[in-house]
């Protein structure tokens, strides 16, 4: 089924790689249509090949890397018109084992397992679940825009995957629903590696938790001034004076106290939705 669609598939992946780059960057390194200098020294070491500059590599070595290493590796032959290629893309810009990462958040509820990037029984019986491949490719496109943008590597090369992405949806859906898919286009910065190294870290709760103390410590001392209060209420000057000590801390306690309630909350909420777009939350 799927296996007439290899060729096709690869074009449209080859054009969004382009040729060689090597962006500072780009977590890739050195690449040459898409195959990293890494990935071409594990090809030529396997094949008990000196290594040599990925420039070198020839159309036959090319075609055996994307047909072993990604096509196969996601089981290209064995998903429906268009999951094929749209998975099979991310997994050469973020490798296999993210791009099933992406399609199993993208079955769920059907698929109940764990994301584990391990395109199994569970996903496959998920996959059959689903009867409609063209919203399918939409939700697994989401879930790739929304790991992207997680990335620290966004800014710099958040609108060539963006322009990728659109693409690959576009061209996915076509195939899905029995279209002529259209030609893909390549735009700069669409080629360079997106991995989850690069990911941002979740904020740290550290200074919530320190304003939180903070005011919860300030609030005790407010309290202890209010009672030092009392006692010189007789001294009517000096218990106006810390009446007004006693105001300004509680205030400045109480912010705090709230604030950093407040900024737990965020951190929390920003850490979770990090998990969700990684892949990383609870089955």
């Amino acid at each position: 089924m799927a296996a007439s669609r290899e060729k096709e598939s690869l074009a449209r992946v080859l054009a969004h790689e382009g040729g060689y780059s090597n962006h500072p960057n780009d977590p890739g390194g050195p690449t040459m249509k898409g195959v990293t200098q890494r990935v071409y020294d594990g090809y030529r070491k396997g094949k008990g090949l000196a290594t040599r500059s990925v420039k070198g590599i020839t159309i036959g070595e090319l075609n055996e890397i994307y047909d072993r290493q990604y096509w196969d590796a996601v089981q290209g032959d064995a998903l429906p018109a268009g999951v094929d290629y749209v998975v099979f893309d991310g997994a050469v810009n973020s490798g296999p084992g993210r791009s099933i990462m992406w399609l199993q958040q993208a079955l769920r509820p059907a698929y109940t397992g764990r994301i584990d990037g391990v395109l199994g029984v569970g996903t496959l019986a998920a996959l059959k679940a689903d009867k409609n491949n063209d919203e399918l490719i939409d939700r697994i496109c989401n879930a790739r825009m929304a790991f992207l943008k997680h990335l620290s590597t966004f800014g710099t090369f958040g609108r060539g995957w963006t322009a990728r992405v659109a693409e690959v949806r576009a061209i996915g859906q076509a195939w899905a629903t029995g279209q002529v898919p259209q030609a893909a286009n390549f735009v700069d910065g669409g080629q360079a590696k997106a991995f989850v190294d690069d990911a941002n870290a979740a904020p740290s709760t550290a200074p919530a938790d320190l304003a939180t103390g903070a005011g919860t410590g300030g609030l005790g001392l407010s309290g202890y001034l209010y009672d030092l209060q009392n006692q010189l209420s007789p001294l009517s000057y000096t218990s106006e004076w810390i009446g007004k000590v006693v105001a300004v801390v509680a205030l400045a306690s109480a912010l705090l106290a709230i604030g950093g309630l407040a900024y737990r909350w965020y951190a929390h909420r920003k850490a979770k939705r990090l998990a969700a777009a990684l892949g990383a939350a609870p089955a």
